[in-house]
This record gives C-alpha cells, structure tokens and sequence, in this order.
C-alpha cells in the first residue's frame, strides 16, 4: 500500500510556490507584453535598418540561455552596480526583458499579416498612423499573434522555473525543498506536474476559445 510522509502544511507549501510562479509569470508576460509592442511597432515601422540596433540587443535575450541571463543580472546588479535588490525584483526584470524578445517578433509578425490594400483604404478614408494602427492593424494582427502569444505566456510560466538561481521560492524550487526532506521524489514532482497543469491549463483553454470565436466572426 502506498504510504507518504506528505501533509496538508506541505500542500500549502506547495500552493504557495505555484502562486509565485503566478506571480512572477503574469508580472513578466504583462511587461514583456507591453514592451513587446512597443518593440514590434517600432521595428515594422521604421524598417529593419534603422531597427538594427533594437534587434541586436532582442537578439542577445533570445540567443542567450535564459539561466545565464539570470545569474549575470544578478550579480551585475548587486555586484557591479552595488545595489540591494530582491532576488524577486531581478527575475521580473530579466524574464520581462526576455518574454518582450520574442514578443516583438509575435507582434511583428502579425502586423506584417495585414494587407497592405487594408492599410491603404483606410489611409484614403482619411485616417491617420495612429487610427489605422488602433482600428484596423492591430486588431487583425492581434487574431493572427494570438496562438504564438499564448504558446509565449505558457513558455515563460515554465520558464519562470530557473528564477531559483535568485532565491525566489517558486513551485519547482518548493518541490526540491520537500524532496529534500521527505525524499520521496517522483511522487512530490508528479503532484509538482499536476499544480503546473492547473495553472496552465486555463490559459491554454481560454487561447483556444478565442481563436474559435474569432475564426466566426
């Protein structure tokens, strides 16, 4: 018969850990997301010459593993520069600046999927940068980005795994605490799993449902 050492006090532990992941995840994909707009905007806009420079540094978020980037911000900050700051704060900080990397390109991508005929009308009708962006660009864009922006938010809440290497105690960080103490490995990290699966799984689902509304409209 399977026995565990396993308690309520444990669980709430736990749940507590994927609230962090929560946390960290939704912090990160909000500013990364707004960041990412600003970025794939830019980039469309002015062309891929004068965007050189923006791309370079995006590059370097999307090339570089994203643990490496943890530990060198972290000890830039508080080493280099000499300044206290959580461990919370700095992996906000790196996984915004790498969630908005992949985001411009979501964004520029979508944008890109809008005919330039559409643009063109609306410019003719007398509409300005602005009233084309906001009444006809990005709400297509927005259909087509959608499923990747998804696929992007659900990559980071895994992601949001590594930021252990900065003291923050998330889900996967509270499943290695208790393995630690309880050794009971494979059962703490299917029920590690399991929280993951609950937290993303409405996310997944609600991506879904908006690609099927919109697809009917």
């Amino acid at each position: 018969m399977f026995d565990t050492a396993l308690t309520a006090n444990d669980l709430i532990f736990l749940a507590k850990g994927a609230g962090m992941t929560l946390i960290v995840t939704g912090i990160s994909v909000l500013l990364g997301t707004i960041l990412g707009i600003l970025f794939g905007v830019f980039r469309y806009q002015v062309g891929p010459w004068w965007a050189a420079p923006l791309t370079f540094v995006l590059d370097i978020f999307r090339s570089i593993p994203l643990l490496i980037q943890l530990v060198l911000a972290n000890a830039f900050v508080t080493t280099v520069l000499g300044f206290r700051i959580s461990g919370f704060t700095v992996a906000c900080g790196v996984l915004s600046l790498y969630t908005s990397a992949y985001c411009a390109e979501i964004v520029r991508g979508g944008i890109e999927s809008v005919p330039t005929t559409l643009r063109r009308a609306a410019r003719s009708l007398g509409m300005t940068w602005g009233q084309d962006m906001r009444s006809i660009v990005l709400p297509l864009a927005t259909r087509v980005a959608l499923p990747s922006w998804i696929g992007l938010a659900l990559g980071v809440m895994k992601d949001s795994a590594l930021v252990f290497i900065v003291q923050v105690v998330e889900l996967l960080k509270s499943t290695q605490i208790l393995i630690t103490r309880l050794q009971e490995p494979l059962f703490l990290l299917m029920i590690c799993g399991l929280f993951y699966f609950v937290i993303s799984f409405p996310v997944a689902r609600l991506g879904g449902y908006l690609e099927r509304r919109w697809s009917n409209d």
